[in-house]
């Protein structure tokens, strides 16, 4: 069922989200590859598991990612995925190898972190590039997921890449674009995503880094319905942008390891599983239509369309929804 949320009228993360916590233990997995993952639990240790699933690929995970779960009745995990937040190596770092980063490496990391901690069966939470590792992952694993609470989604098809960052979001944002197209000669704006590849894994930073702030600039300054400049500072430090602009491209030159409309079609292996899907109507980033292709696929999915919102897990009507969700499935 598609069910619409009308206006929110709280406008505060602190009245929609549960108050901060801290971790209650938190380290690092060897996964190979000499790839470490920062992994930490939260909550109640003998609560429902969830793990939370990050943006990007390679925004890495913040504190308040903890409060959209009842700390009473949740056991809550999150991971920064490879080479991001204070997982090690860093992809700021012009020697850091992404070879061995990509859809299935994550998915890998996290099936062995779920046995590790000793976790039968988890909720999956993951919004943006998080929806299609959630999406990856459940549907190589449905054994291990209990539900899925899902937000933004995205699943690399070519249309979506090219909307975002080959120019058809420009006609929404065309004086944010001139900053993401000014890195890239003329000459080769017919294909961003290859320019900004050349670009960002170049080894001197003084061609890699001002690719990754507009890169990542670009990205940042088009999440909310209503600028966020403090999001767009938070994203914007060099090394966090480094990392997050190399693996993102990474990820977009490979199609994410993801046959065409793969995570679609295949939602025949997670049909069983209960879900909701949040997406903001106004969400120029992951527009709807791709929730709405999954929807339609996968018409036992409960898809919630915020009609005051763009893509941000921050933004109140997205966070309520969020919250809504992992009340429910508590």
């Amino acid at each position: 069922m598609a069910r619409y949320r009308e206006d929110m009228t709280v406008s505060e993360l602190d009245d929609i989200l549960y108050p901060p916590i801290e971790p209650y233990e938190s380290g690092e997995l060897l996964v190979g590859d000499g790839q470490r993952i920062y992994w930490e639990q939260s909550g109640n240790p003998e609560g429902k598991p969830v793990v939370f699933l990050h943006g990007g690929p390679g925004g890495g995970t913040s504190p308040w990612h903890r409060r959209f779960f009842d700390p009473e009745r949740y056991r809550i995990v999150l991971l920064d995925q490879r080479g991001c937040g204070k997982s090690t190596p860093h992809a700021s770092d012009p020697t850091a190898d992404l070879r061995f980063n990509t859809t299935w490496h994550l998915v890998a990391d996290l099936e062995l972190l779920r046995r590790n901690l000793g976790i039968e069966r988890w909720q999956v939470f993951g919004g943006s590039w998080g929806s299609t590792l959630a999406l990856s992952y459940a549907q190589a694993h449905p054994e291990a997921v209990t539900e899925l609470v899902l937000r933004g989604i995205f699943t690399l098809r070519r249309h979506e890449l090219e909307w975002f960052y080959e120019g058809g979001a420009s006609a929404i944002f065309p004086d944010l674009w001139e900053g993401y197209v000014a890195e890239i000669p003329v000459l080769e704006r017919s294909r961003m995503i290859e320019a900004y590849h050349r670009r960002l894994f170049d080894a001197d930073p003084a061609v890699h880094r001002p690719a990754a702030l507009a890169w990542t600039r670009w990205e940042a300054s088009t999440l909310t319905l209503r600028p966020d400049p403090e999001l767009v500072a938070s994203m914007t430090d060099p090394d966090a942008a480094t990392a997050f602009a190399r693996i993102e491209n990474h990820y977009f030159v490979n199609h994410g390891w993801l046959r065409e409309g793969q995570l679609i079609e295949e939602v025949d292996r997670i049909r069983h599983i209960p879900a909701v899907i949040v997406q903001g109507r106004y969400d120029v980033c992951t527009p709807i239509m791709t929730a709405w292709d999954l929807h339609r696929a996968w018409p036992e999915s409960e898809l919630v369309v915020v009609d005051d919102a763009s893509h941000s897990a921050s933004e109140p009507g997205i966070a309520a929804a969020l919250r809504a969700a992992t009340d429910r499935f508590a």
